[in-house]
């Protein structure tokens, strides 16, 4: 007897900018990601300095290529449909939606294109997660303001979402706000079209940043629910353990403040208002938010309706210095700094290897427990319902001669992973659905490379951009498959 519920959603997620490539048709104009260039090429540096990176010729940018979804999208989701997916995770990319600034209509031929992806996925059996804004801030709002450092991206931002919730209120039930909120505070350009390096208080314009978003995702649950009482809105973290490292009482706290990082703007979402811990912490570092009136009303009024994450990986908390020398890598970093990574996940400063895991070859610790862990925390945390909307193993897949990719690791990591959530299940966690990460191979966020491969569908394109684009099936595939069809009962392997 399988532990997942009968109505349970199993598919996989994907982002408008790690997939549709497609940057200038049809209207688009750039994104944050369509600036940067691939890892090894000043990414790290690009990320922090977005405004002049944007004025070099890198000669390559990944996120302007993709995976070239914005026309292999049909094949895709019949691929997707194969596996017997019920729901589909995607995002919109904002600036082909709102192309320019202060626009009062949005770009039509953008959406004509969401329009097709979603009446297909629909046609083919698929329940629709839609991401309204994952990691895909314009490049326009960057120029203009700095990004959500700035008020004014809230009313853009609910221009956005108000032409999504009236286009798609019988099409889409399922809708998150922010993509990994809380990456804005080691993420500032992907998460929040930030210029750091142009901010005279780096951490002051974070959390204003991050006020405003908070503000912004509390007004469109409202208006998404007076616009269709049946939708259900949620937040979504990038969610890690925090272990201390030891039964040193310093290293427990170290690892409580690490995790209130994550959980802070979720406890915003989900409860309405600013926790103690937070406000003693905007205190101690002598950071004044801007507040109007009627934020914090509206942060009171627009809780959401379940909370959400990615996991891929746990984080071991030490306080000493003598095991900080041996580091461990996350989402948002590298093991290896010469391979120019992203920027550094939550305080890796204080995040070291954990000696009882194994690592990928990104360096990141493969714990599955920590799914389960993690699930029981969130939902006994808020008592509303859960998703995992992303995880998933990156690794180096090979193409043998004869077409084939055996990535047994892969469905070894998925089927300890899935096993766990089934646990939590069964422990009483209230769990909506499971989007792994993702599904076709896609470039990747921290580094823009193709070499690092989620998919179960293997996509012919290296780190350059170059290659024919086919998709073929990985052994994943027809495992993925078979976990589908059983309800999650048959995970083995």
């Amino acid at each position: 007897m399988s532990n997942f519920p009968k109505n349970f959603l199993w598919g996989g997620a994907t982002a408008a900018d790690q997939y549709e490539g497609a940057y200038d048709a049809d209207g688009k104009t750039l994104s944050a990601s369509d600036i940067l260039p691939l890892s090894g090429n000043g990414r790290k540096w690009a990320l922090d300095h977005p405004l002049e990176a944007a004025k070099k010729d890198y000669g390559f940018h990944p996120a302007r290529k993709g995976v070239d979804g914005y026309h292999h999208w049909e094949e895709d989701l019949n691929l997707l449909a194969g596996m017997g997916f019920n729901v589909y995770r995607m995002s919109v990319s904002w600036p082909r939606v709102f192309p320019e600034y202060g626009m009062n209509k949005p770009n039509e031929e953008g959406l004509k294109f969401y329009d097709k992806v979603i009446k297909k996925a629909r046609e083919l059996g698929m329940d629709i997660i839609m991401t309204i804004d994952h990691f895909d801030t314009p490049f326009w709002a960057t120029e203009q303001f700095n990004g959500w450092t700035d008020r004014r991206m809230i009313n853009e931002y609910i221009k956005l979402a108000k032409t999504l919730f009236t286009r798609y209120r019988n099409e889409v039930k399922y809708w998150i706000t922010f993509n990994e909120i809380n990456a804005l505070l080691n993420y500032p350009l992907f998460a929040g079209g930030i210029d750091i390096s142009k901010c005279e208080n780096p951490l002051q314009a974070r959390y204003q940043a991050a006020h405003n978003q908070l503000v912004a995702s509390a007004k469109v649950v409202k208006l998404g629910h007076e616009i269709n009482p049946d939708f259900m809105i949620g937040s979504m973290i990038a969610g890690i353990v925090n272990y201390p490292n030891s039964p040193y009482p310093q290293d427990a706290l170290e690892a409580q403040e690490t995790t209130r990082k994550s959980y802070f703007f979720p406890d915003v979402q989900a409860r309405g208002y600013y926790p103690l811990y937070a406000k003693r912490f905007f205190k101690d570092n002598n950071i004044h938010l801007q507040i109007e009136d009627g934020d914090l009303e509206a942060l009171k009024q627009g809780t959401v309706d379940f909370v959400s994450f990615s996991y891929y990986s746990s984080s071991d908390v030490s306080t000493d210095s003598r095991i900080k020398a041996k580091k461990t890598a996350g989402n948002f970093s590298s093991a290896n700094s010469h391979n120019d990574g992203g920027t550094v996940t939550w305080d890796a400063a204080n995040t070291v290897i954990n000696p009882y895991l194994e690592s990928s070859s990104w360096g990141w610790a493969i714990d599955p427990i920590g799914l389960r862990y993690l699930l029981n925390d969130i939902y006994d945390r808020y008592q509303k319902p859960v998703m995992v909307v992303e995880n998933g193993l990156g690794e180096h897949d090979t193409l043998t001669q004869d077409g084939k990719v055996h990535d047994t690791y892969r469905i070894k990591y998925m089927s300890e992973h899935i096993k766990q959530m089934g646990l939590a299940i069964h422990d009483g966690v209230d769990c909506l659905g499971y989007t792994m990460w993702g599904p076709i191979d896609i470039i990747a966020n921290s580094t823009g490379e193709m070499s690092k491969r989620y998919g179960f569908i293997y996509v012919d394109r290296n780190n350059e951009g170059e290659g024919t684009n086919t998709r073929i099936k990985k052994d994943s595939y027809e495992w993925y498959k078979k976990v589908i069809a059983s309800n999650g009962k048959d995970v083995s392997y």
